[in-house]
């Protein structure tokens, strides 16, 4: 299956899981993020979108951009997805607030160079 998207749909994922993510917490704040959760689980969900579309980026495309934390962003998707009863949600609200919108930018201009 590597491959047969190709690593610019996958950027596009990843750029699309954090657009559809800041929807979801558009206005929001902790308090808010913690007593929903519909918003908790799409965010997750999302997060897990994120982590699998880097997966299967190319280690040439990944070796290019090695300034992304491709390694972290795959590893997170896995926690999420094996240890979902453990999930801290304090800790998903600053990779939301403080990690994507980073991730963002950093995906946008890889998706830039690739054009």
């Amino acid at each position: 299956m590597r491959g047969k998207i190709g690593d610019r749909q996958r950027l596009l994922h990843i750029v699309d899981a954090i657009t559809e993510i800041e929807t979801y917490t558009n206005q929001t704040d902790l308090q808010l993020f913690l007593q929903n959760s519909m918003m908790r689980f799409a965010c997750v969900k999302q997060i897990e979108i994120i982590g699998e579309a880097a997966n299967y980026i190319s280690a040439e495309t990944k070796a290019l951009f090695s300034d992304l934390e491709w390694k972290q962003i795959i590893g997170m998707r896995h926690i999420l997805v094996h240890e979902y009863f453990g999930v801290d949600f304090h800790l998903i609200w600053q990779v939301i607030i403080q990690d994507l919108p980073q991730l963002k930018q950093k995906v946008n201009a890889v998706l830039n160079t690739l054009s």
